[in-house]
């Protein structure tokens, strides 16, 4: 499951069209029981695996809180029907009492009123301890009316992810070549040079069928561009700012030539007839980008048949390995009856130790996650993935490079995380075909996207603006 779904511009927008944004309020459809317990609505998405160990760890917390929890209601669906049940629950005004936010969502769910900060509730309870989580993902959850990034906290971390890359260690081997080394990655020439010896007609017919490479744009663009130091935005993210320059010109340039010039990818009409996913799936593709969502089916013989491992995406000008970090959070409703104890129960969810061993394969059926706690992560869990008691590649420390921003990798929010919405990127990407199948050069392309981009980009400045002054009324 990819944990940075990216849900919030139609499923807010959806609810403001039924009139349902704040400065109206919401009402939480928790409520305490006739001797005072407390009774709580979740709302959340998951797999199967996930909702086994959550479902446990959420009767255990029911059962040592006895004497303060009356009845948990947890709502487990699928991240679609989730997006159909949370606009209802706007439009209603009866949201739960507990649900996902990602560092996307914070600033519309808080300028429209719908969850509460809780730097004062974690102050007053002991017990919620978060300053072994993650420091940068802590952060993606804060928000100071203006930033995200700053001010108070309005999520804790239900997990976790980064993007990283893999290879196929088998056809490394067929084809005589090194691994990847994650202490040192491949510069643009060095990989292509790589993609250029893997890319073979394996059988003789006249035609390509094993390539260096495979690209999902929208998810595997980013590392490119990041990791030659261009971005797409202004530093106060109100201009998009692509036209001119030469860093963001210089990644994209190399990142279609890999398909229009040197044919180490698919072509667009190939991806069309059989997806990048499923090229990887059958042993096609050297490389292919791993979000941390992806190892436990990766791990799985049947589902993956050759032997992998984690690598660096290639490293352009910048000098470091860059690519994007994501999770989703837990959030309370502004109008939860129960906020303490609501807490409480976050944090068990977000910190608890046995949970986090199991979610992260250590206990449990599969890896689903990477640990919430920093120093088990990078201890014990680290160790048991070394001494193979844990299903996970061994080149593990690549995530965590990437995530803790370490050793010349680095782990970033993209763009659209502090933007309204993702508009304006979507329009980007939805284009590049037509200068990966050599239609448009990239000059051309990117002068005539960038003021449809700065055009979506603007009314996602209004949305926001106009937001605060509705939950400021």
């Amino acid at each position: 499951m990819k944990k940075v779904t990216r849900v919030t511009s139609l499923l807010l927008s959806a609810a403001l069209v039924a009139g349902s944004m704040a400065g109206c309020g919401s009402s939480s459809s928790g409520a305490k029981t006739a001797d005072g317990k407390a009774n709580l609505n979740i709302l959340v998405y998951m797999q199967d695996h996930e909702k086994k160990v959550y479902t446990k760890l959420i009767n255990e917390f029911k059962k040592t809180h006895a004497s303060e929890v009356g009845n948990i209601n947890f709502q487990v669906t699928t991240q679609d029907e989730y997006n159909t049940k949370m606009t209802a629950a706007m439009t209603s005004k009866k949201l739960p009492d507990i649900f996902y936010v990602g560092p996307d969502s914070v600033r519309s769910y808080v300028d429209n009123g719908y969850v509460m900060p809780l730097d004062d509730l974690i102050a007053k309870n002991k017990d919620v301890k978060i300053d072994d989580l993650w420091p940068t993902i802590i952060k993606s959850y804060r928000y100071d009316g203006s930033k995200t990034g700053q001010g108070k906290l309005y999520a804790l971390p239900k997990d976790l992810s980064t993007f990283a890359y893999a290879y196929n260690k088998d056809m490394f081997d067929k084809a005589g070549i090194a691994y990847p080394d994650p202490n040192k990655p491949y510069t643009y020439q060095e990989f292509l040079k790589v993609c250029q010896k893997l890319t073979k007609d394996t059988n003789g017919d006249g035609k390509t069928d094993q390539w260096g490479a495979s690209f999902a744009d929208s998810f595997m663009l980013n590392p490119f561009i990041y990791g030659n130091g261009a971005h797409y935005l202004t530093d106060d993210y109100s201009k998009v700012d692509i036209v001119g320059q030469k860093a963001f010109k210089d990644a994209l340039q190399f990142y279609c030539d890999l398909t229009t010039k040197y044919k180490v990818t698919p072509t667009v009409q190939e991806d069309s007839a059989v997806g990048p996913y499923q090229r990887w799936l059958a042993g096609q593709v050297g490389f292919y980008g791993c979000g941390t969502w992806d190892v436990g089916a990766f791990m799985d013989k049947k589902t993956l048949p050759f032997n992998w491992n984690l690598c660096a995406w290639p490293v352009g000008d910048s000098g470091k390995t860059t690519t994007w970090l994501g999770t989703v959070g837990y959030a309370i409703s502004s109008k939860c009856q129960s906020p303490d104890i609501a807490l409480q129960l976050i944090s068990y969810l977000s910190t608890n130790l046995n949970g986090q061993k199991e979610v992260s394969g250590a206990t449990g059926e599969e890896s689903i996650q990477l640990p919430n706690i920093m120093s088990y992560a990078k201890g014990d869990f680290k160790n048991a993935v070394k001494a193979g008691k844990v299903k996970y590649p061994s080149n593990v420390d690549v995530m965590f490079n990437y995530i803790g921003s370490e050793n010349n990798y680095k782990g970033i929010f993209t763009e659209t995380t502090y933007t309204y919405n993702s508009d304006w990127f979507n329009t980007f990407t939805d284009g590049l075909t037509d200068v990966k199948s050599g239609k448009k050069t990239v000059d051309q392309y990117i002068t005539e996207i960038q003021p449809k981009m700065q055009k979506d980009l603007d009314k996602a400045i209004a949305l926001q603006n106009k937001n605060k002054k509705s939950s400021s009324k």
